[in-house]
């Protein structure tokens, strides 16, 4: 009885353990959310193709956005707003987003693999891993999620805010953003909490 009742719980133990991976995208741009994702990928359906988001073509994020919604184990793609990067301070909202895009799993991980060199609090083990969405299949799908939802919708900003480049720079401190920004002045998706945003509310729009 005892041998059967070890048996089970080594059995228990061996189980493969759930891997999800986390990244960001939009820690750095002036206006618009930062977008997170995690992804559970599934051993059985391997995607060929998987790197660091910002070092494959738009074509090929397009591509594998798809592929990934499609033969992951679990996704999910999660954001904080603005009005929460302006609260939090950009760190906590990118951790807060992380948060959420794990709770938003269907399937729930036994490990969460960051990108970058800290975890939020999770309900599992987390891990950071710098450069991780360079090496670690499952941080390169959650990228590629991350990215591509963010670009999408950074183009829909573009369509609303005309004048700003937003198609272009993506909400990053350009030098052809950052004219703009001076001439047109600050929307209501630009982080007030930033300083190039911050100095100009203290100051008049330019003629």
């Amino acid at each position: 009885m005892q041998h059967d009742l070890f048996a089970t719980d080594d059995s228990v133990q061996n189980a493969p353990q759930i891997i999800c991976g986390v990244d960001e995208v939009g820690r750095g741009p002036l206006c618009g959310p930062v977008v997170t994702a995690a992804v559970v990928l599934d051993p059985e359906r391997p995607i060929e193709g998987l790197a660091d988001s910002k070092k494959i073509s738009e074509k090929r994020r397009e591509a594998l956005f798809d592929i990934i919604q499609e033969r992951a184990l679990s996704w999910c793609i999660a954001r904080a707003e603005v009005e929460e990067i302006d609260q939090l301070n950009i760190l906590h909202a990118t951790m807060l987003a992380m948060q959420r895009a794990v709770a938003g799993l269907s399937v729930k991980p036994d490990l969460s693999l960051i990108d970058g060199n800290r975890c939020p609090k999770l309900p599992c083990e987390a891990r950071a891993e710098v450069k991780g969405d360079g090496r670690i299949a499952e941080i390169s799908a959650a990228s590629i999620l991350a990215k591509v939802a963010r670009d999408r919708e950074m183009l829909e900003l573009d369509r609303q805010y005309p004048g700003y480049g937003i198609a272009g720079h993506k909400g990053y401190p350009t030098k052809t953003h950052l004219e703009a920004l001076r001439k047109l002045g600050p929307t209501p998706i630009y982080r007030r909490s930033f300083k190039p945003v911050a100095q100009l509310l203290e100051a008049p729009v330019s003629p």
